[in-house]
């Protein structure tokens, strides 16, 4: 299959040109274009399909019947969402929505689940899952730490303070906007713009739209 993988995915690590044909055929792959606010999957269905973003990003989402929303995480070119759901066959608990105009390879991973199926791909692409489903608990942990703080400036330096050390800088851009990074931290928006511009008052931040800087 013709298809541009991304060069940051880990997902066919230490897979041979012709094994990641093969895995590709096997895993029925199929390459779909979604526009910003599209609905790839949705919530209260299963899926045998995990979604391999090639460019653009989604994000993870929890909307209840309410109309609350809470976003979960963001997953950028190159990796991976779903792949949970798809393999646990589950019913999903999340949406996935595109963040902005996308690409996305769709990966049915059926196959994987048979135990007589001694492809040669299929273990190097098993333990690149593991890999990555740990890195996803990792980061999930780190949302639950964000959230802890019971004031908005808490968990907005809890959070700015862990993409500084993922980072390595203290000046960076985040892959969210205001209404997003509220929704993330479970803050009204205008409360939370409000602390921003005291954290900037007393000299802890400067930013502009998506990029911060950590003043010391």
């Amino acid at each position: 299959m013709n298809v541009s993988i991304p060069e940051n995915t880990t997902l066919f690590r230490s897979l041979t040109e012709a094994e990641r044909e093969e895995c590709l055929a096997a895993l029925k792959a199929q390459e779909k274009a979604f526009a910003r606010g599209d609905l790839l999957l949705h919530a209260g269905f299963r899926t045998d399909r995990m979604g391999l973003v090639l460019s653009g990003s989604v994000t993870i989402e929890n909307n209840d019947l309410w109309g609350n929303c809470t976003i979960l995480s963001h997953v950028g070119a190159g990796q991976l969402f779903a792949e949970t759901y798809a393999l646990s066959q589950e019913v999903m608990l999340v949406d996935v929505r595109a963040n902005e105009d996308c690409r996305v390879l769709f990966l049915n991973v059926a196959c994987l689940r048979d135990e007589e199926d001694l492809s040669s791909w299929k273990g190097k692409l098993i333990r690149n899952l593991l890999g990555i489903s740990s890195r996803k608990n990792l980061a999930l942990s780190g949302r639950s730490f964000h959230t802890a703080p019971k004031s908005a400036r808490g968990r907005l330096l809890a959070y700015l303070n862990t993409v500084a050390l993922q980072k390595q800088s203290n000046e960076f851009d985040i892959p969210f906007d205001r209404q997003q990074l509220a929704d993330y931290l479970n803050r009204e928006r205008t409360n939370m713009s409000k602390d921003l511009t005291r954290m900037k008052e007393d000299g802890l931040i400067e930013c502009r739209k998506s990029h911060f800087k950590l003043l010391q």
